[in-house]
């Protein structure tokens, strides 16, 4: 209300605005930092509770108890604000994500042959599940300019996703990062979401073509780009990545190359027709792959990503989340459908899979848990499949609810199946000098 009352009493545009941005953001970090509180509580990722306190104050509860101060909180001036705040934090995310993808220097013992192994059974379940759902439901859950195969594969995409920095965090956090469960899970995990992120590049590239020559043009300045990034940017950055390393700090001038490598890539994809978050994921592949610099890199930014610009990213997806369309017989159905897809293709397709490859049961079924939980990355995914108009705004909100339900399933389902004394058994067998402690 004060606020309300300053701004009438001047003619500054730009203040009224401030005013009406700024409360915005109060609500949105009291939320999500409290919702983050109680999520660790109930021994949950932090990341759950943000992406729960999204969907409160969306139009699901929110504004379904206090219809008047939702509207007050999040004028219509203020959601272009919100997204391009969150467009900003979701680039810069996609690049840490990016840059952290080469774990360890050794890699995976014996090739990469099991971590591709244990992607494909990650992808191609869940994409194949996931698409039949959706070409089984397309007359009723798709919009009328999308054809049934793009609708299939893009609903089936989105299942395929799995939450790495989600997973990578857990393993970190238990110290089994360079265990031999640890290194195949983060490997084929990244592999798992660089072929999603690649997949939804196309599709996107396709639905936005005025016809099939326009996408092909997309797409071939697509790999233009990755090309000259990945071939011609990162060979130039490995001396910043070195004089990084030696000094065990950032100067100012690092630190604006460090931001400007992914904004330009953004808009540079921005420009392309394939979005930001893509710039940013390619520009954290052309990082330097020296450890002591990914670990500096990723200190510096990924707090200010984390607290500040997610959480407005949550809350963007929240306004669009409307859960009570899924109430009628039909809607609740189909739901159920694509959640039982995404369940089945990822957990026991990963389970399967790494039982082929010589892990125990337990083990198995330990990092089955883990790739089936979808985090922020299906948020991204069908945020974009939303902005693109590739997705309806219910089938947006049937996929948020799985990416909060798999999420929520992850800890539980890995601590059934590897309890504390195997993990001690994990942690034995990793030799001496790459422990790490164990922060839980």
């Amino acid at each position: 209300m004060e606020a309300h009352i300053l701004a009438s009493a001047t003619t500054d545009k730009n203040l009224e605005l401030v005013l009406d941005v700024l409360p915005a953001l109060i609500v949105i970090l009291v939320t999500s930092g409290l919702c983050g509180w109680l999520a660790r509580w109930v021994w949950q990722p932090r990341v759950l509770g943000e992406m729960v306190a999204g969907v409160i104050l969306g139009p699901t509860l929110f504004g379904w108890l206090f219809p008047d101060v939702q509207a007050a909180v999040f004028p219509d001036n203020v959601t272009p604000i919100l997204y391009v705040i969150s467009t900003l934090g979701l680039t810069l995310y996609m690049f840490l994500v990016g840059a952290g993808l080469d774990h360890g220097s050794g890699g995976e013992r014996g090739g990469l042959h099991r971590p591709i192994v244990l992607a494909i059974s990650g992808i191609v379940p869940a994409l194949l599940l996931g698409g039949a759902v959706g070409f089984a439901l397309w007359s009723q859950l798709s919009r009328d300019d999308v054809g049934r195969w793009l609708f299939a594969v893009f609903v089936g995409g989105a299942l395929s996703l799995t939450a790495f920095p989600m997973l990578a965090r857990i393993l970190y956090e238990r110290g089994l990062e360079n265990s031999r469960l640890g290194r195949l899970s983060l490997l084929g995990a990244s592999i798992d979401d660089a072929a999603a992120w690649c997949l939804l590049a196309v599709l996107c590239a396709v639905h936005a073509g005025d016809g099939t020559a326009s996408a092909m043009r997309t797409i071939a300045l697509a790999l233009v780009f990755s090309a000259v990034a990945l071939g011609v940017v990162r060979p130039l950055l490995r001396p910043l990545g070195r004089a990084i390393s030696r000094k065990g700090d950032m100067t100012l001038g690092h630190t604006y190359i460090l931001l400007l490598v992914p904004l330009v890539a953004g808009w540079l994809t921005d420009w392309i027709g394939i979005y930001s978050v893509f710039g940013g994921f390619i520009a954290g592949l052309t990082m330097p792959r020296d450890a002591a610099f990914r670990k500096l890199l990723h200190a510096r930014m990924m707090n200010v990503v984390s607290v500040l610009l997610l959480p407005v990213f949550f809350t963007f997806s929240g306004l669009n989340t409307q859960l009570g369309g899924l109430g009628g017989g039909t809607m609740l159905l189909s739901f159920l459908a694509i959640l039982t897809a995404a369940f089945v293709g990822k957990y026991f397709g990963c389970a399967l899979a790494m039982r082929t490859l010589g892990f125990s049961t337990r083990e198995s079924y330990a990092v089955g848990g883990l790739m089936n939980a979808r985090g922020l990355m299906i948020l991204i995914f069908i945020n974009i499949g939303l902005a693109q108009g590739i997705i309806t705004q219910e089938v947006f909100s049937m996929l948020v609810l799985v990416a909060v339900l798999t999420t929520a399933a992850a800890l539980p389902l890995y601590s059934m199946a590897l309890p504390r004394r195997l993990e001690e058994e994990q942690r034995a067998a990793v030799p001496e000098r790459e422990k790490a402690p164990a922060a839980v």
